[in-house]
């Protein structure tokens, strides 16, 4: 039984990007899936970059994911396909004292976010409704990236660096091994490990639970909607709190769409992966009343994917046994974050001394009922 430092379990953007940086180091490590990378929901991301966050450790880890993805290519000798639009976020009269707030504190970060008040924000978009906008914040270095190119970068590139990948096995059981570690895939082969790393997205939750952790995430199905912009004016990337969607350009033909609030519970293992027109008709409703000119978009359909879910709908990430760790339940932000928490996640699994920062998220704040806020009113998304 050959054995490694460090067993990941999860081939999507978080496992792909902890096994970078584990691999970056010389630690012995391994990435084990059942699927191919960025087979989960990490392929079906909408795959936002944005800094927009109201958690401060958060939106420097943001910006700092950013930053890996305009450098992808110095930093793995790949492209991610990341594409600088700018993201301007619309927020209703009870935001505007929390909006001013973050703002200020997102430049003091290096974050560089433009305050826009009512008239100016009809300055800039005169395409949009601003009936019940009260204020916008411009995030200036906001963009998209190609989730799939992304963690196939960052894995082959951790391969380049020593580390190992097992995609279409299975993970079945983690049990302890003489002070470390054994891991069982499907086909029979175990894995000895000194430690062990679950990334695995909506399938954490029964995995951790084999070493004692009763994380409490759930899983949700979420929509994405695809529409080309026809004879419709394009409008800049944007998230609308009022209307509650989010709204990003698909390259120079498409833009696509998606819900800021709470959606229906799933099977990770059984939920229908299409989006229905009803699904479509709402979020195409929902942007009109926006910018009446979208009218004339056509849909081109779209898909669904999941989304797993913490209770403050902030990420779980933390060590849940001796020697075993978990890094999920990011909500639905978890691509954008994925590249630079990588690294903080790698110093945990490590041993060496992590970003204070990190404490927060461990899955220790629901049982003394520390949990953290997150976003705006009901569109915890933002973070």
């Amino acid at each position: 039984m050959k054995a490694y430092d460090v067993a990941v379990i999860g081939a999507g953007v978080h496992g792909a990007s902890a096994t970078f940086h584990l691999a970056s180091r010389g630690v012995r490590t391994v990435v084990l899936d059942k699927g191919a990378p960025a087979g989960g929901p990490t392929g079906r991301s909408s795959a936002i970059c944005r800094a927009y966050y109201t958690n401060e450790f958060l939106a420097g880890v943001a910006r700092d994911s950013i930053a890996m993805f305009r450098d992808f290519e110095d930093h793995t000798g790949r492209d991610a396909g990341f594409r600088s639009t700018g993201m301007l976020n619309l927020h209703p009269p009870e935001d505007v004292e929390q909006v001013r707030q973050v703002v200020a504190r997102l430049n003091e970060q290096g974050i560089r976010t433009d305050l826009l008040e009512h008239d100016e924000l009809a300055a800039e978009v005169p395409a949009f409704d601003l009936h019940d906008v009260a204020v916008g914040a411009w995030d200036r270095d906001a963009g998209y990236a190609d989730p799939v190119l992304t963690t196939q970068g960052l894995l082959d590139r951790a391969r380049e660096l020593g580390a190992e990948v097992r995609t279409g096995h299975a993970v079945t059981r983690i049990e302890p091994n003489g002070g470390a570690w054994s891991v069982a895939t499907e086909d029979g082969a175990r894995t000895a490990c000194a430690r062990v790393l679950i990334a695995a997205g909506p399938w954490t939750k029964p995995l951790a639970a084999q070493v004692g952790a009763d994380l409490p995430l759930t899983v949700e199905r979420h929509i994405v909607a695809t529409f080309a912009w026809a004879g419709a004016e394009p409008v800049p990337a944007h998230g609308d709190l009022p209307n509650g969607y989010y709204f990003r350009p698909e390259g120079e033909e498409l833009f696509i769409m998606g819900p800021l609030h709470p959606e229906p519970a799933a099977d990770p293992d059984r939920y229908s992966e299409v989006i229905a027109d009803r699904e479509v008709h709402d979020l195409a409703e929902r942007a009109v009343r926006r910018a009446p000119t979208l009218e004339r978009a056509e849909s081109r359909g779209g898909w669904a994917s999941l989304y797993d879910v913490s209770p403050d709908w902030q990420p779980v990430i933390g060590e849940i046994a001796p020697g075993v760790f978990v890094d999920a339940g990011t909500s639905g932000h978890g691509f954008k974050l994925a590249p630079a928490l990588g690294g903080h996640v790698a110093d945990l699994v490590q041993g060496t001394e992590a970003h204070p920062g990190l404490g927060q998220f461990h899955q220790r704040r629901f049982a003394e009922h520390h949990e953290l806020g997150a976003g705006y009113g009901d569109a915890r998304i933002l973070g």
